[in-house]
């Protein structure tokens, strides 16, 4: 066992998840050659070797599959042993890791964060963007806020709102375009296969499948910033599109588009106090967002030449 340490585990399961080197890499936030002698020096002390290396990338030899599915069990049970150590930390400083979308970095969490630095200056916050879950079971992140038809499993958190879902264009869109006949006949700007999942690409599929593409993104900020140049209709969150002075709804907010806004984090770290302090804080602070989330105010409106909604 002197011959094996977890530093080195860490550099063969960066590998094994990879699959190559540039991944394990990118990953670790190393380059590819500390990688490659890394894995090299534990495979000579081993005396084994733990990859085949092929023309499309690093597989696990045998022994290697049996030294990475023992590894693992070893990270399962130290990033366990690290989260209930964390749950019991009642300090009001130190580092809290929060994951959002890009909607809410952007529209609703800078004050958010703003007014949480000023009333807790020991807590330093990390903001991760991303429109996929980060694993929260594996501490890639505190907290996560987020939109979610329910909590993944093993998350507990709170439920802010509502958050409802409009059809925006830009008035000379519309101009242009407003004798289209129904939803279907225009233009659209879509979500890509990244969010096939959410329910803005759930509702088209079933509302308008025949409707023309003009463009398809990873990003709702990225399909308002294209209707509001004009592209094309867009199905957004209300708090999105209602912010944007460049676009109107065309349509009154789609209930099968809606879903939930969740402050999440894992039940081990739910008494350390400084996640405590961030999750009611920005509970109380969203909330008061209800009305915008909701969609219960828009600004303006400009339905479509026809009104017929399909």
């Amino acid at each position: 066992m002197s011959r094996i340490s977890w530093d080195d585990l860490r550099y063969v399961l960066a590998v094994a998840a990879e699959g190559s080197l540039a991944g394990a890499a990118r990953s670790l936030g190393v380059n590819h050659t500390t990688v490659l002698r890394r894995v090299n020096a534990f495979e000579e002390r081993l005396g084994l070797r733990l990859f085949q290396r092929q023309a499309t990338g690093y597989a696990l030899t045998p022994g290697g599959e049996e030294l990475v599915e023992a590894a693992r069990r070893m990270e399962d049970t130290a990033v366990t042993l690290e989260r209930r150590l964390a749950g019991q930390d009642r300090r009001l400083s130190g580092t809290v890791r929060v994951t959002t979308t890009d909607t809410l970095a952007h529209s609703l969490l800078p004050p958010v964060v703003a007014d949480f630095r000023a009333t807790h200056p020991h807590i330093e916050l990390e903001l991760a963007v991303s429109n996929l879950f980060f694993d929260l079971t594996k501490l890639a992140a505190d907290i996560a806020v987020r939109p979610a038809d329910k909590p993944p499993e093993g998350l507990t958190g709170r439920r802010v709102s509502t958050v409802a879902f409009a059809i925006f264009a830009s008035p000379q869109y519309l101009a242009s375009h407003g004798d289209a006949d129904g939803l279907a006949s225009h233009d659209w700007v879509a979500p890509g296969d990244e969010l096939a999942g959410t329910s803005v690409a759930r509702w088209m599929r079933a509302a308008v499948p025949q409707a023309k593409i003009v463009l398809r993104t990873n990003s709702l900020l990225v399909l308002r910033h294209a209707a509001a140049a004009h592209l094309g209709l867009a199905a957004l969150p209300c708090y999105l599109g209602d912010s944007c002075d460049d676009l109107v709804r065309v349509h009154a907010p789609i209930e099968a588009m809606a879903t939930a806004l969740w402050i999440l984090t894992h039940e081990d770290l739910r008494r350390t106090a400084r996640v405590r302090a961030f999750t009611q804080f920005a509970a109380a602070a969203l909330s008061r967002q209800r009305a915008l989330l909701e969609g219960a105010a828009p600004r303006r409106s400009g339905p479509l030449a026809s009104p017929r909604r399909d």
